[in-house]
């Protein structure tokens, strides 16, 4: 399969780092409004935001200087510039870093031009296992390396599914019934665009995240809208997420995220419930269920 990039709502083959550099600036202006930042509103705006010349003011830099960066080339900007830019459109730490990673890669350690497939250690599968609550990790593609026996109660079977099948925004976009275990579906779903976005950035060269996005894409128009969007996001962490299940409907767990050690990025994902809540008692008969000897 080819690579992915974004340009308006189409995406193209090859994750091209001009291409998302442009499209990123442009989104992150059109977000702004002159009032928004202080400035006067004059003439017709044929687009929504910012225009490019409002924005190099904000910035403190030339039109000429910023249209540039826009059109794709930041290689020749100072970290002051692309810093200047980033506070200019009020982007968050993530976007801000994201920023750097399209406009000057050589910046961040963390790109890869081929990163070989992620495997999970033994010792991290033992510890997924002890685990009392529902967890599972997942690596930058956001595929599913790991998971233990209340994940499975919460989430699904994921032993049933092929390894090519075990990713969560696969799992997410493409299949119904994986996607209503989410009781909030709209949040969830910009959330794992968001950071997967992100992840891309990361490793522009990744052919087989590159395939992922572009079969999310081509299978998925809620996907398709939802990156043309250029938003980028951390896992959070303290958020509450609402989830369904057939047995015991709806409840609440709280995500916990923790990103493992290592060369390879890898993040394990916890889920618990407030003690003391109708959730934990929900989460406690899915755990006694689970854990039934089969007959």
């Amino acid at each position: 399969m080819s690579s992915d990039g974004a340009h308006g709502d189409q995406v193209t083959s090859g994750l091209d780092r001009r291409t998302e550099l442009r499209e990123f600036l442009r989104s992150r202006r059109a977000r702004l409004k002159p009032e928004d930042v202080g400035l006067s509103s004059y003439g017709r705006r044929r687009v929504p935001g910012l225009r490019r010349e409002e924005l190099a003011q904000l910035a403190g830099v030339s039109y000429a200087y910023y249209a540039r960066l826009e059109q794709g080339y930041g290689d020749t900007m100072s970290a002051e510039v692309l810093d200047a830019v980033a506070r200019a459109l009020r982007l968050s730490q993530e976007e801000s870093d994201h920023l750097v990673r399209l406009a000057q890669p050589e910046r961040q350690s963390t790109a890869q031009a081929a990163p070989s497939p992620q495997r999970l250690r033994p010792t991290v599968q033992h510890l997924l296992d002890t685990l009392g609550v529902p967890a599972y990790v997942v690596g930058r593609r956001l595929d599913i390396l790991g998971w233990n026996r209340l994940a499975t109660a919460v989430f699904g079977d994921w032993a049933q599914l092929p390894p090519e099948e075990r990713n969560v925004a696969r799992l997410f976009f493409l299949s119904p019934e994986a996607r209503d275990r989410f009781a909030d579906p709209d949040r969830s779903a910009l959330r794992i665009a968001g950071v997967l976005r992100m992840n891309a950035g990361k490793s522009p060269g990744d052919s087989h995240l590159s395939s992922l996005i572009q079969e999310l894409s081509q299978k998925s128009e809620e996907f398709r809208q939802l990156w043309a969007r250029h938003e980028v996001s951390c896992p959070s962490t303290g958020e509450s997420v609402r989830m369904r299940h057939p047995l015991v409907g709806e409840f609440d767990l709280v995500h916990e995220p923790m990103t493992l050690p290592g060369d390879a990025p890898m993040r394990l994902m916890t889920y618990h419930a407030e003690p003391g809540s109708r959730s934990e008692e929900a989460l406690r008969m899915l755990a006694s269920w689970e854990m039934e000897p089969l007959r």
